[in-house]
Order: structure tokens, then C-alpha cells, then sequence
């Protein structure tokens, strides 16, 4: 009776810890749409109603939860606790992968994906927060012709909040590119661009800038294309920015056309090639940032011997560059650090960052944009 009684206990006790946490829909589910949600633990609960499936599979973060079926067909799974952040997932009906058609949709992994947000403290995610009580710039999205593409192509344009009330004034520019298998719409979705860039300015951490957000050609996995090597897989964006984007941008916004208010910043394969287009084109750019960058170096390379000699004269490099940003997610282990500690030892000025807790997400991005726009102009 007792062994009972103490059973019957910590099923009530369990009960009581189960319905403790609160759940909330999640801001990226669709109108109306109770799923999905998160919990206060962080966990995060998805449905879907497929009465015909046999088989419905949650993958969130490349970690699969088998779904289970009610008697009115509908499919539902509770992950475990997730790290706070962006997660792109999927769920496989039958085996055939598709987006929750209660989510919104992102552009991701090389296709469109389900997204969910895993909230932050409050304090912490203040710099990427809609405030109302601070004015707000405006995200334009803008389509031109290429030439190069014969094609016309679209990027976005964030312009600061006093930008129509100062008809006179021109702005410096920030070009901003997403990484691979993404694209234009990344930093503007994903990202939350407009809210850091408002919180930033608004706060006087930030001067007020363009932030031009095009599509870097990379928007597919590697290896998608047969045939192409990694040396030209995005590489054609170089002629793309330099010969067609940036004077579309001058001749359509009161931007400011001299180096040193033009500036470049990318993540991951975006941070490849702003290494590769900035670093050869130092007369046009003044400030570089990587995030979580890939920024290569062959075994025994010495840096004096990178980008055609660009860190060859330290002094130079750095009379020119009045800002090298690298930032990292502390669990990426992308090799970040050692580069860093390499151009420094060889004299060349860096801002080094480490986004603590973070892998190569949305997340670490986020926090390193925060941390390059205040060294801008």
C-alpha cells in the first residue's frame, strides 16, 4: 500500500511539474494559428493534420521526434528544450519533406523552411526587439536590371528613420549579405536588421546608414551544380556588387559614394565574399566584417601571402581599413580565433568577438551585427 501511495505521489508530483510551464504561441506561426508554440522551458510543440499519412517525422535542427496521431488525424510532437534563437524544421510526411503550413515561410537550407523562435531573456534580446517608443526606418525592397545576368535581380534597402525628414543628407552605406543557401531576405527576416539597426541608432550606438541586403548567388548548397568548384561558387557577385549594385544603389538613394562611407559585412560564405571582393578592392571599402566568415587559409600559408599580399605592409592595411571585424559563435570551432590570433600577431588590427553559447545561427549573426555597426563611420 505504501509502494502504491509513494507512486501515486510522484505521478501528482510530475503532473504538477508538467503543468507548471506555460506555453505561448510562437511569433512565427501564421493568423490564427495556435501551433507552434514554445514553452517556458524552452521546448517547442508543432501539429499538423494529415488523416491520410502513415508516418509524420518533426526535424528541428537536423534531430528527428516521430509525431503522434489523434483520432482526428492530427500529428503532433514536443521537442526537447531548445537553445534560444532561430531554428529552421521540417516535417517528412511519408518520407516527402515539406514547410508547417502554420509557420511562416524562410528562405533557408537551400529552400523554403519552417521557422521558430526560442525567446531570450527579455534584457537580452532588447537590441533586436520592436520598440515603440523609438522611431523606425523603413525596409524598401527594390528590383533592377542586370546586365551582366540579363536578368533583373532584387535586393533590400534599410533606410534609417530620419532619412525623409532630411532631404539634404546623405548616407553612408553598409552592404550586407547572407550566407549559403540563403538569400536577400535573410538579414531582414531571420536577422531582425531593421530592429537592431533602429535599437542601435536610436540609442546613439550606431550613426544612421543604408543597408543595402542583395543576393549573393550563393542561395544553394555547394555542390548543387555540377561541375562548379568552390572557387567559383558565388564568385560571380563580385562583378554583380561592384559594377551593378552599388551604382544602382548611388543613383537611387542620397548615399554618400567615397570609401570611407562605404563598408561590407557577410555571414558565413557571405563573409567569404566580403574577404574576396573588399580585400581586392580597397579602394572602394573601408570597413570589413565577417561573421562566422569563412576566410581561408591554405596549411603553412603565411598572411603576408593572403589575397594577393593585402596584410603584406600591416601599417598600410591599416591606415586603409579603419575597421576589421571577426565574430564567431563560441561553439562553431571554425577556426576564427587562430586567424585572428595570426593577423595580429603580423600587425594587423582586428575587432575580435565571441557570441557565447552560439553555433553557426541566426543567433550568432544577430549578436555580431550588434557589435560591427557601432565601429561604422
Amino acid at each position: 500500500m505504501k509502494k502504491i501511495f509513494i507512486l501515486c505521489a510522484c505521478a501528482w508530483l510530475m503532473s504538477i511539474g508538467m503543468s507548471a510551464q506555460t506555453w505561448q504561441t510562437a511569433e512565427n506561426a501564421v493568423p490564427a494559428s495556435e501551433f507552434p508554440k514554445v514553452s517556458s522551458d524552452r521546448r517547442a510543440q508543432f501539429s499538423i493534420k494529415a488523416p491520410e499519412a502513415k508516418e509524420v517525422v518533426l526535424d528541428i535542427c537536423s534531430k528527428k521526434y516521430p509525431m503522434t496521431k489523434d483520432a482526428d488525424g492530427v500529428w503532433t510532437a514536443t521537442s526537447d528544450p531548445l537553445v534560444v534563437g532561430f531554428h529552421y524544421y521540417f516535417f517528412f510526411v511519408d518520407g516527402v519533406q515539406i514547410t508547417d503550413p502554420a509557420c511562416d515561410s524562410y528562405y533557408g537550407c537551400g529552400r523554403m523552411a519552417s521557422g521558430i523562435d526560442i525567446p531570450e531573456d527579455p534584457a537580452e534580446a532588447a537590441y533586436y526587439t520592436y520598440n515603440k517608443n523609438i522611431p523606425h526606418g523603413q525596409v524598401r525592397e527594390c528590383y533592377y536590371w542586370s546586365e551582366t545576368e540579363q536578368a533583373k535581380r532584387r535586393c533590400y534597402v534599410y533606410t534609417p528613420a530620419d532619412y525623409e525628414k532630411n532631404p539634404k543628407t546623405k548616407y553612408p552605406v553598409l552592404y550586407l549579405q547572407h550566407g549559403m543557401g540563403e538569400g536577400e531576405r535573410g538579414w531582414h527576416q531571420q536577422g531582425k536588421m531593421a530592429q537592431i539597426m533602429d535599437n542601435a541608432i536610436a540609442a546613439g550606438k550606431a550613426k544612421p546608414m543604408l543597408v543595402v541586403m542583395d543576393y549573393g548567388n550563393c542561395g544553394y548548397s555547394f555542390g548543387a551544380k555540377k561541375g562548379e568548384s568552390m572557387g567559383d561558387f558565388g564568385a560571380s557577385f563580385t562583378k554583380i556588387l561592384l559594377e551593378e549594385t552599388i551604382p544602382f544603389i548611388e543613383s537611387h538613394f542620397r548615399a554618400l559614394t567615397d570609401r570611407d562611407h562605404r563598408a561590407m559585412a557577410g555571414l558565413s560564405w557571405g563573409g567569404k565574399e566580403t574577404f574576396d571582393i573588399t580585400l581586392a578592392n580597397l579602394d572602394k571599402f573601408s570597413y570589413i566584417g565577417a561573421f562566422s566568415g569563412a576566410l581561408f587559409m591554405a596549411a603553412g600559408q603565411e598572411v603576408n601571402t593572403m589575397y594577393n599580399g593585402a596584410f603584406a605592409d600591416a601599417a598600410a592595411f591599416n591606415k586603409k581599413v579603419h575597421a576589421l571585424f571577426l565574430g564567431t559563435g563560441s561553439e562553431e570551432n571554425l577556426g576564427t580565433q587562430a586567424v585572428n590570433e595570426k593577423l595580429s600577431a603580423a600587425g594587423i588590427k582586428t575587432h575580435y568577438y565571441v557570441s557565447e553559447g552560439t553555433a553557426h545561427e541566426w543567433l550568432t549573426w544577430r549578436r555580431c551585427l550588434n557589435q560591427f555597426i557601432p565601429l561604422l563611420f
